[in-house]
């Protein structure tokens, strides 16, 4: 019988690519999700349980159902936009959200607990690659709520004995190559699908580049985008590193290479065959010139590195799974959007991306 692993906030983009690859691994995955942002179409390898994560009552009835041997925890807010303007509901949902989640943990017994967390908190490091062993100095309210979360799992395990792998993404992108599931996001903030969206319907409405003067060679922002089931496959490698006895640990999770807003365009063009209309716009306030990972601790400690690491596989995958979810994904009026959220991607749509 498939050890049950309990995937908070599973019904996302990164959290259902999490599912597949568990089921795969041969865990059954169990999705805890409100499905406020989360698909349930997405919801494919295992039972859906509706719920809030802030919900600790309802948290613990999951966990005393399924007795899961691990617990992911995806369920955040994520605009980096947003959390500026509205900084208690960022506190609220992510933060108390892992309160009761954690409280939940404790109750039921639960000790091991993989947390989706950010480049964010380190910033602007300044450095060509950033490593664990960095000061984390958040510069928005969205990083420092990951952050909170990572020392409160601290507190946890000394009082608790709560074991945890905070794992630090960079820039998720892609898609799952057999096209079961791919980036859905209302409204749409991440660079790769707003450059395919523009690409795939044609339309004269530019991508916005935010910042064309930044110290890099091109001038435009760099990010370390990695394929989303390689950051799938390092949180299987998480739970297997927990259930063997490993100690809690932070860990990146990038390629240790970085591409920047042009090289990504580019790459869209190149696999579309089509040239996607862009405007060039001052920088944001906070958005780095370079976030690229060490990669190296995911390596040492769980086993894992990026294996799907060339832009261009990336973006074909993603291509693939927006042409197969049809005019869903498709730009369909005006308003702008920002493409900038947890790891400031440095462009941005000049129009609404629904899906």
């Amino acid at each position: 019988m498939s050890t049950p692993v309990l995937v908070v906030g599973g019904a996302g983009y990164i959290g259902a690519h999490a599912c597949k690859a568990l089921a795969r691994a041969g865990f059954q995955p169990v999705v805890y999700d409100d499905l406020s942002t989360g698909h349930a179409d997405f919801v494919k390898w295992g039972p859906l349980v509706t719920g809030d994560v802030r919900d600790r009552e309802g948290v613990e009835k999951a966990l005393r159902q399924w007795r899961p041997a691990a617990v992911m925890h995806f369920a955040a807010l994520a605009l980096v936009g947003e959390s500026m303007r509205d900084p208690g509901r960022y506190y609220d949902v992510n933060v108390v959200g892992t309160l009761r989640l954690l409280q939940a943990m404790v109750a039921c017994g639960v000790r091991d607990l993989v947390f989706s967390s950010s480049c964010a908190v380190y910033g602007d490091p300044g450095v060509d690659r950033i490593s664990e062993n960095l000061a984390e100095r958040p510069v928005n309210p969205y990083g420092a709520t990951k952050l909170a979360c990572e020392r409160m799992m601290g507190d946890f395990e000394t009082a608790q004995r709560v074991r945890s792998v905070r794992l630090r993404y960079f820039n998720a992108a892609g898609a799952d190559p057999g096209g079961d599931i791919g980036e859905r996001h209302d409204p749409e903030t991440h660079l790769v699908p707003i450059v395919i969206a523009a690409a795939l319907d044609r339309s004269a409405v530019p991508v916005e580049i935010f910042g064309s003067d930044y110290p890099t060679p091109d001038g435009t922002a760099i990010r370390d985008y990695v394929h989303v089931c390689d950051l799938a496959d390092a949180h299987v490698a998480a739970v297997r590193y927990l259930q063997e006895g490993g100690a809690s640990r932070t860990v990146n999770l990038g390629t240790g290479a970085g591409a920047s807003v042009s090289e990504v365009i580019a790459a869209v063009e190149s696999v579309t065959g089509v040239d996607v209309p862009t405007r060039r716009s001052h920088r944001r306030a906070g958005d780095p010139p370079r976030l690229v990972a060490d990669p190296t601790r995911a390596e040492t400690l769980l086993g894992w590195r990026a294996r799907s690491t060339q832009l261009r596989t990336m973006v074909e995958d993603a291509c693939r799974w927006h042409r197969r979810a049809g005019p869903a994904m498709a730009v369909t009026g005006p308003g702008p959007r920002s493409a900038a959220d947890a790891d400031g991607q440095g462009a941005g749509r000049s129009a609404v991306v629904r899906g």
